[in-house]
């Protein structure tokens, strides 16, 4: 089994979406996802009170950062590109490279307490002095005992990645071009050349499909009644260090966690959701623009011993690489980008749901 705790449903989700797998020990409530939005904008969380998570996941770049690579609060650079957030509760695995670690509860442990790199900087149990502020937030003092009835010091580390992990499985994106074509049925969701590029896509002359696929068009999700769900990770060819496909040691894949050749320069495929506005790419940032990953995948590079099959090249005529690139503006939700439910909460028009949460970025 790949999970470590039972599984319950979720059945809140969107129409053409499967159930989703939430853990028995941390069951979904929207107290618990209301006090993990607050969390989620609020500097406090960081060790230097500058950093909140909506700083590497902003919601108007469909939660992600613009940067190469993710800056932890401290300024420490981290090694990989900041990842999306929406759809994060289907991922078979979470992060670039591991693929053992499969639950946003186990996941939101290294950006929060992680020291190689710093991100936020806390320190389990959390800091005194964070715990004395946050208990002493009129919102935060009737959110935590909303969100954990019941308990004698609900202000703590677990509470804090639950509430997280319980907002984090809200942020659901749903509603691209492509949604309503295949959902809803309109025909008029997809312009003529977005429709082309969609056939290029899944054709078996690119094969983009072979890795960019199901609901989140990357690999196979988990779900309720598939939690065992195994990720896919794919060397793309990417680097070729030693004339045989190897990747640079300091960043080498799954391999850092296995321990097995075979996944020399294998990193997690992401989704492809709202990949027009998650620029750059790859798992460190290394590709500026769309163009230049069609550009990429259609050289087939560095074919050495562990590039995966998949990737081995093919050719388009101009027109169809500006079909493809229209597709994949196709794969834009622009309404997760104005979402009030994943926005920051001291826009919120009731006084009493916002936390007096510090400058937080986004």
């Amino acid at each position: 089994m790949l999970h470590s705790w039972p599984l319950v449903v979720w059945a809140t989700v969107p129409a053409g979406f499967p159930d989703m797998a939430v853990p028995a020990g941390n069951p979904q409530t929207q107290a618990k996802a209301e006090l993990g939005r607050h969390l989620f904008y609020d500097t406090r969380l960081s060790v230097t009170g500058t950093y909140s998570c909506a700083t590497c996941h902003v919601q108007a770049r469909a939660f992600t950062d613009g940067r190469t690579r993710a800056i932890g609060a401290t300024g420490q650079p981290h090694r990989h590109n900041t990842p999306t957030i929406a759809n994060a509760a289907y991922a078979a695995s979470l992060g670039w490279s591991d693929p053992r670690l499969v639950l946003l509860e186990q996941q939101l442990r290294i950006p929060l307490f992680g020291t190689t790199p710093v991100e936020m900087g806390l320190t389990d149990p959390l800091p005194a002095a964070l715990v004395r502020a946050l208990r002493a937030d009129p919102y935060y003092q009737s959110a935590f005992a909303r969100a954990f009835p019941g308990g004698p010091a609900p202000v703590d580390a677990r509470h804090v990645v639950m509430a997280l992990a319980s907002f984090v499985r809200t942020v659901l994106s749903y509603r691209a071009p492509l949604d309503r074509l295949l959902f809803a049925d309109d025909r008029t969701a997809l312009s003529a050349p977005a429709r082309r590029g969609m056939t290029l896509f899944f054709s078996p002359r690119t094969r983009c499909a072979q890795c960019h696929n199901g609901i989140a068009l990357g690999g196979p999700v988990r779900t309720h009644s598939r939690p065992d769900t195994r990720p896919i990770l794919r060397n793309t060819g990417l680097y070729d260090v030693d004339g045989k496909g190897g990747y640079p040691p300091a960043d080498s894949g799954a391999i850092e966690h296995t321990g097995k050749a075979a996944d020399m320069g294998a990193f997690r495929v992401p989704t492809l959701r709202n990949v027009a506005l998650t620029a750059p790419y790859m798992h460190d940032g290394s590709l500026p623009t769309l163009a230049a990953v069609l550009d990429h995948y259609a050289r087939g590079v560095h074919a050495g011993r562990h590039r995966s099959p998949q990737v081995s090249g093919f050719v388009l005529t101009a027109a169809e690489r500006s079909d493809l690139l229209e597709f994949l503006q196709a794969l834009t939700d622009s309404a997760l980008l104005h979402d009030r439910r994943f926005a920051d909460p001291r826009a919120d028009p009731a006084p009493e749901r916002r936390a007096r949460v510090g400058g937080a970025g986004g």
